[in-house]
């Protein structure tokens, strides 16, 4: 059993981590265009408060986590009616596993990516996973001394953001935007957030300008 396994049942028992959502939710909808007919992939999704966040604002939604207990909850909450009817759940793990055919408008991660060792197959799986100008949002750790999580942490101490940016744009996105968007307060410590987002390109603009596909 995870560790996330383990909190999964009282992920949201914390108000900050409920108003981290209603923050990012009201951030992503200033930044992206969303539709009754947008479909969302929430990546990483815990406990899929983002997603309950902006339920009111998208069309289907699909919550995947590769943590059971995490997936559970949110089962729970499809079940009881916190998430609309059809919301799907899937164990999905990009970084080691194959990307799913099916396509979405819109995907979003908020606080995974720092977690993932290997950043560049995830990135280029979320462009994989979107339409033609579908849009991705990720909310992570700016660049921090190692605190957050300690020295024993193997993941990422946050992000550079001008080098997630040029990686951004090497997975096949454009017009990356990263901006504030929240402070994280732990152990009497403020750690800023940002909100990263970006256009999936055009499969031909990625090749360039009249470039044909190789036979």
């Amino acid at each position: 059993m995870s560790v996330f396994d383990e909190k999964a049942a009282t992920w949201d028992d914390d108000p900050t981590k409920l108003e981290r959502a209603r923050v990012v939710a009201e951030a992503v909808r200033a930044a992206v265009p969303l539709t009754p007919t947008t479909r969302l992939l929430e990546y990483g999704a815990g406990t899929a408060q983002l997603s309950q966040e902006l339920s009111g604002d998208v069309g289907p939604i699909t919550a995947a986590d590769p943590s059971e207990g995490m997936r559970e909850v949110v089962a729970a909450k499809v079940t009881d009616g916190r998430l609309p009817e059809g919301t799907r759940v899937w164990d999905l793990d990009l970084a080691g596993g194959e990307v799913p055919q099916e396509r979405f408008d819109l995907v979003a991660s908020v606080l995974t990516l720092h977690h993932i060792h290997e950043l560049e197959p995830v990135l280029r799986a979320f462009a994989t996973l979107l339409e033609d100008g579908g849009h991705l949002c990720v909310v992570d750790l700016v660049a921090e001394d190692g605190s957050f999580h300690g020295e024993d942490f193997a993941g990422h101490h946050g992000f550079d953001t001008d080098d997630l940016t040029r990686q951004l744009s090497e997975a096949g996105f454009a017009d990356v935007d990263v901006r504030h968007v929240h402070d994280l307060e732990k152990k009497g410590r403020s750690y800023p957030l940002f909100l990263a987002t970006a256009t999936r390109e055009p499969a031909s603009e990625a090749r360039g300008d009249g470039e044909e596909p190789a036979s």
